[in-house]
């Protein structure tokens, strides 16, 4: 590094657990924003809720056990004051929370969705609720006493609960615990009614029956409360184990975890909250309150078929070269193609698979995948290319978070039907989205590769924001087909001539490029960095942005989550300006430009740049070989990213966001919606 400030101090980093909570925020704002649809509203407001019991179940675990992070931690404080201000801002956003749920129940009710509390039931509906008690939901329960002859009963993970407070006729004071059936009950049950959708919560129905569950007692009080347990397990291997065997055992781990926080009702007694943070060994701040429901299964209203309250529907983009009735083999070979998902159909990408199994010049099919989803079109068709007679190679990753099982299911179903499954490097997670397609034609055999930054995934692919890749490209092609050959037999270092490969060699080429931009910079006084990703974090890469910062660099950041770089500091990063867009769509795409003076460079893929994805996972960045379709990447997608004035959140210095403050005259522009009125404007086609 050149002379000048540390550009490793901690001052210029920010904290990557508080940069998530912000994140978090920007989400929550978009809950709030009463310019967005009302059930969009509501998916936004589920989105923050999930989000913040995934943090506590895999990031608070490591500073509770002061886990370090790999290299040095920018935190700057201890970890128990950082615990300190963790839980402050938890619950500032749960008092936010509260606080949008009831505006949004009043928008929700505006529109003939109400949810009722028992005392806003009619004599016919409170009827309703006492049968729908008596016959769907009291042979349910199991309430479970908490006194000296009952062992404190094992809470479950992020499940729904009722604590009770009672007394008997001597005026003893005693305490149950009664878990609320959501895995086989509905949290809102619909109530009859002719006048929209009407519905009442499952808890409160049992409130109001709990007498039931304990005659001859006096009830004082019911409060709903949450126990949420650390999930961050890890695979234990060893030589003689079975390596599907090790994931599905540590997924049990998962369940039976320590607990990390608990949420209570704003109304529970202090003796109450006490009582179950001592025997869950919590700690004052692990523990949140609430004055607001539980607002666990959203999901449910925001599924309401009511498509005027949600975000307007269109027909997802398809070049014509790639339409239905077309040879996709010989469009792609004839030129490389991008794909912007959703603006443009993932069911390209599935007719290509689809088109491949029934190919009689399809010698063999590869594919890396890592979050599968429910669909089974590509599965299917992967299992009917290997019924016709073809190579069927999966690498599938089994450990990847909280979707484990489904692709342990997967990975049995295709070893069935004799497709050759492996499961990649012990010590890596491979989270690259490769898929390679290998035809004889003529006397020539012939790979067509497609890549992605999402996966194989057409639930995800309709809601991310991901660019995948074709191409028939040679060079490329033995690069993936490399890449393959490591990962099913022995991965280790091999030669790569086109693909930057984590944790090969692609931390240090984006370093590379970033200094090159800085010797670019010096010489000509011109020097341009652009990337989009969704997580910063590593320091190497931070530090040496601070370099071409101060070299004179213009650095351009569309981050979406955590970024641990402190923009706009004097003589750090004054050149520097990072962004994040949260809007419906999740933002997923990775973009990295360098402008290199006339010899610009543009890489894509699955690597965002933190030190899990740079040393810890096998990750894969392309490039972009065809100049023009360079340039359209950057002026048609990149840069309408940048431009976003709408949703874009602007990151200041302190590690807080605003939202972007349009210039006098400057027209709005909101980049999602402009990509949804131009979808397909990245394609030379001749239309802009």
């Amino acid at each position: 590094m050149s002379d000048g400030p540390d550009l490793y101090d901690e001052r210029y980093y920010i904290n990557r657990e508080l940069s998530w909570l912000e994140f978090n925020r920007r989400c929550l704002e978009e809950a709030m924003d009463p310019s967005n649809p009302v059930l969009e509203r509501v998916k936004f407001l589920a989105i923050c809720y999930g989000n913040m019991d995934e943090f506590f179940m895999i990031r608070v675990p490591g500073i509770m056990a002061r886990t370090p992070i790999p290299g040095p931690d920018y935190t700057g404080i201890s970890h128990g004051a950082l615990m300190e201000r963790v839980s402050g801002t938890v619950q500032e956003l749960v008092d936010r929370y509260g606080e949008c749920w009831t505006d949004l129940k009043s928008a929700l009710a505006a529109e003939g969705i109400r949810i009722l509390t028992m005392d806003e039931l009619n004599p016919d509906q409170k009827a309703w609720t006492a049968s729908y008690y008596r016959e769907r939901v009291h042979p349910l329960l199991t309430p479970l006493a908490l006194d000296v002859t009952h062992p404190f009963p094992f809470i479950s993970n992020n499940a729904l609960n009722i604590a009770v407070r009672m007394s008997n006729p001597n005026k003893d004071r005693l305490y149950a615990r009664v878990k609320v059936p959501l895995s086989v009950l509905p949290r809102f049950v619909r109530l009859p009614s002719e006048t929209g959708d009407v519905f009442v919560r499952l808890e409160d129905i049992i409130e109001d029956n709990i007498s039931a569950l304990f005659p001859g007692l006096d009830i004082e009080g019911a409060y709903t409360f949450r126990v949420t347990r650390n999930a961050d397990v890890k695979v234990t291997i060893d030589e003689a184990c079975d390596f599907m065997l090790a994931v599905e055992e540590s997924i049990e781990d998962r369940d039976i975890g320590f607990p990390v926080r608990m949420v209570v009702e704003d109304t529970m007694p202090p003796e109450m909250v006490r009582l179950f943070g001592r025997n869950l060994g919590l700690e004052p701040v692990q523990i949140h309150r609430s004055d607001a429901i539980m607002l666990v299964d959203l999901w449910q209203i925001v599924g309401l078929n009511r498509p005027k309250l949600k975000d307007p529907q269109f027909e997802p983009y398809t070049p014509p070269e790639l339409a239905e009735g077309n040879d996709l083999f010989d469009a792609i070979k004839r030129r490389d193609w991008i794909l912007f998902h959703p603006y443009e159909t993932f069911g390209t990408v599935l007719r290509l698979v689809n088109d491949a199994a029934s190919d009689p010049n399809v010698q063999s099919i590869k594919v890396c995948l890592y979050r599968i989803g429910k669909d089974p079109s590509l599965v299917r068709s992967l299992m009917r290319a290997r019924e016709n007679g073809k190579t069927v190679s999966v690498l599938m990753e089994l450990r990847a978070k909280f979707d484990e099982t489904n692709n342990i299911r997967w990975a049995r179903e295709l070893e069935r039907m004799g497709v050759h499954v492996v499961y990649g490097p012990v010590d890596l997670k491979v989270h690259s989205k490769l898929l390679q397609i290998v035809r004889l034609e003529g006397e020539r055999l012939v790979r067509y590769t497609h890549m992605s930054s999402g996966n194989y995934n057409s639930s995800t692919a309709k809601q991310y924001g991901d660019i995948s890749f074709l191409t028939a490209d040679r060079e490329i092609g033995e690069d993936v087909g490399e890449l393959f050959n490591s990962l099913t037999g022995f991965f280790g270092p091999r030669m790569y001539n086109r693909l930057l490969v984590a944790p090969l060699n692609l931390k240090s080429s984006l370093i590379n490029r970033i200094r090159r931009e800085i010797d670019v910079c010096r010489r000509t006084g011109r020097g341009y960095i652009a990337m989009k990703a969704n997580g910063l974090i590593d320091s190497d890469i931070i530090a040496s942005l601070y370099e071409a910062s101060n070299a004179g660099v213009r650095v351009d950041l569309n981050i979406r989550g955590l970024c641990c770089l402190r923009p706009g500091v004097p003589g750090v990063s004054e050149n520097i300006r990072v962004t994040s867009v949260v809007d419906r769509f999740l933002e997923h795409s990775r973009i990295y430009y360098f402008g290199n003076g006339d010899r610009p460079e543009m890489y894509m893929g699955s690597s965002d740049m933190m030190p899990r994805n740079l040393l810890a996972r096998v990750e894969v960045l392309f490039p972009v070989l065809d100049p023009d379709m360079m340039e359209r990447i950057r002026d048609r997608i990149l840069a309408v990213h940048l431009a976003d004035n709408v949703k874009a959140r602007e990151l200041r210095p302190d590690g807080t966001y605003v939202r972007r403050e349009r210039a006098e005259g400057e027209a709005p522009l909101r980049s999602q919606q402009w990509f949804i009125d131009n979808r397909g404007a990245w394609h030379d086609d001749g239309r802009f």
